[in-house]
């Protein structure tokens, strides 16, 4: 009888300890992919292009109501521009964004975020490290990304050199005077959760 007891009590003990050990994972919110949006905007001299790009999936993990993880598929068959009209070069930019000069998009259909890390610095916001993809090369970026109850915004910097994005690159070309495109575009991403 007291082998018995002494077994029930080690086996409480260690499941009670292996339990206690053991990570809660976070829940997973899903996003809307249909009613989210990515808005770029790129800079040249004398001016700037903007215009949209579709999430293909993603999501948040999220423990309590912390931020802790996210994972975003872009489709990059999707870049359209929003600031010319069609017959006066939205189709010829769309392609050339497409094109291997950009973003090479036959051979490099998706680019992924992965989150690696989330730093709240007010109750809402927080700056999140992560691990950003484009034509297959993979870097660090870091973004600010803010979470309410059914959605999530963030806003994010890209260096298109990083990832051998070279068409009118001052970092690969010297003397582009008015033709010089910079190497920074901005993202703004509204996720519906």
């Amino acid at each position: 009888m007291k082998k018995v007891a002494l077994n029930v009590v080690l086996t409480f003990i260690f499941g009670v300890t292996a339990n206690a050990t053991t990570p809660v994972d976070g829940e997973k919110k899903e996003v809307n992919v249909s009613k989210s949006t990515i808005t770029w905007k790129g800079y040249k001299v004398g001016g700037s292009h903007e215009g949209t790009i579709a999430l293909k999936s993603g999501h948040l993990m999220v423990e309590g109501k912390k931020l802790t993880g996210g994972e975003f598929v872009v489709d990059m068959s999707t870049i359209s521009n929003s600031d010319m009209t069609a017959g006066n070069g939205k189709e010829k930019l769309e392609g050339h964004l497409k094109s291997d000069d950009f973003f090479g998009v036959e051979a490099h259909p998706t680019a992924k975020l992965v989150f690696a890390s989330a730093k709240p610095f007010n109750k809402n916001s927080y700056t999140v490290t992560g691990n950003l993809t484009i034509k297959g090369i993979t870097k660090p970026v870091t973004l600010v990304v803010s979470l309410f109850e059914n959605k999530a915004t963030a806003t994010l910097k890209v260096d298109r050199a990083k990832y051998n994005v070279k068409y009118n690159s001052g970092s690969f070309f010297d003397n582009l005077g008015d033709k010089l495109i910079y190497d920074e575009f901005d993202l703004v991403v509204n996720l519906a959760l």
